[in-house]
């Protein structure tokens, strides 16, 4: 039977990742101890705070990746708390020593895609359209992230069958997590259903304290669910991300489109892409698998052949998405239609959406090669 080292199950350990920071707990400082006796094994971790709404998943995963150390018998692994020294310690290493709040998404050297999705009224599915494209990104195996910066109106916990609360880490807020897809809302904020009443300053201010404030990690996509229109929040995040990309959903009705048309040309005072439009609500598949058409037809192809035309981009249609009940009750019970029902026409054509936004096409101009010279 082989010996059972410490350096064997501290590398075992090495393995397992604080689910909310994305990181190796060893890398992070959060093994306390390691005892080794004959076969057994008792590890101690250290949690960021004592409610950790992870504790349970970093302690199956790390009484798992023990377990598969060859030799080792019973395995115990028993929790402490960080001390306010080591959650600064931890948020200094996750973020530097800035003082200044920093907009990682704004950085150059960001590789998330940030993609804004618009619509220039309500009622067409945006946030529906936010959240499924986001489960079906995480459900992709990418690292996803929603904003939720429809203050007035917020709905993103909501169809994400979330009621889980962010929590604080020094001065990092920890967002919430479910169906793989990390996310931050005014609804962590607020008690029941209480209206936010605030003026302009105040949404500048929130909105630029969940891109600064909230430890998101290194996500691949992040996705912010904007008001309806062109008020003072699509201007904060053209200011704070001016590379974020807008996403605008219509519905195929030709009022829809003209109203959605406003939400696209925004681009042409915000110096903004317009990575396409979503037209939501599209016919609707009968159960003979013939189609109906309950919002008519081409709104989505007016929209973006307008927005072309305007800023002198290409603007594709990225998908239309058929009219399916079954989307409102996914919101409805927190359960997004794209990973629910993965088979249904609607689900595919979120997936095929999904799959297009995936793909970011990394230009290298201007970035360092990391090339040496050898000499001979």
């Amino acid at each position: 039977m082989s010996q059972v080292t410490e350096s064997a199950v501290r590398s075992a350990l090495s393995r397992v990742e604080d689910p909310e920071i994305g990181k190796p707990i060893t890398e992070l400082g959060m093994v306390k101890s390691v005892a080794v006796d004959g076969s057994d094994v008792q590890v101690e971790i250290y949690l960021t705070i004592a409610a950790c709404p992870m504790k349970t998943t970093i302690v199956t995963n790390a009484e798992a990746a023990v377990r598969d150390v060859p030799g080792v018998g019973a395995v115990r692994v028993d929790t402490d708390v960080m001390s306010d020294q080591q959650r600064r310690d931890l948020r200094v290493s996750l973020r530097g020593e800035t003082s200044e709040p920093v907009i990682p998404f704004a950085q150059p050297g960001s590789t998330t895609r940030v993609y804004a999705v618009a619509s220039g009224k309500g009622g067409v599915g945006k946030s529906s359209m936010t959240v499924n494209l986001a489960a079906a990104l995480a459900a992709r195996g990418l690292s996803v992230g929603i904003l939720d910066a429809d203050i007035y109106g917020h709905s993103v916990p909501a169809m994400l069958g979330s009621d889980a609360r962010p929590h604080q880490v020094d001065d990092m807020i920890m967002p919430p997590q479910a169906h793989g897809v990390k996310m931050i809302s005014i609804a962590h904020f607020v008690e029941g259903n209480a209206p936010v009443v605030w003026r302009g300053p105040m949404l500048h201010r929130a909105i630029q304290q969940f891109l600064t404030d909230v430890f998101w990690g290194d996500l691949d996509v992040l996705l912010l669910d904007l008001p309806p229109g062109t008020g003072d929040i699509a201007i904060t995040v053209a200011q704070l991300i001016p590379n974020a990309e807008l996403l605008i959903v219509t519905t195929p009705q030709v009022a829809a489109a003209d109203v959605a048309e406003r939400a696209g040309t925004i681009s042409l005072q915000t110096n903004q892409k317009v990575a396409g439009v979503i037209e939501n609500m599209s016919a609707m598949v009968m159960p003979d698998g013939s189609t109906m058409e309950v919002f008519g037809s081409g709104g989505g192809e007016k929209v973006a052949r307008r927005i072309s035309a305007l800023t002198g981009e290409e603007v594709s249609v990225l998908g239309s998405v058929p009219l399916d009940p079954n989307l409102r009750i996914g919101g409805d019970l927190g359960n997004p239609i794209a990973i629910s029902e993965p088979d249904s026409p609607t689900a595919r054509s979120i997936r095929e959406i999904a799959d297009t936004l995936a793909v970011r096409k990394v230009s290298m101009v201007g970035k360092p090669l990391g090339l040496g010279v050898t000499r001979n």
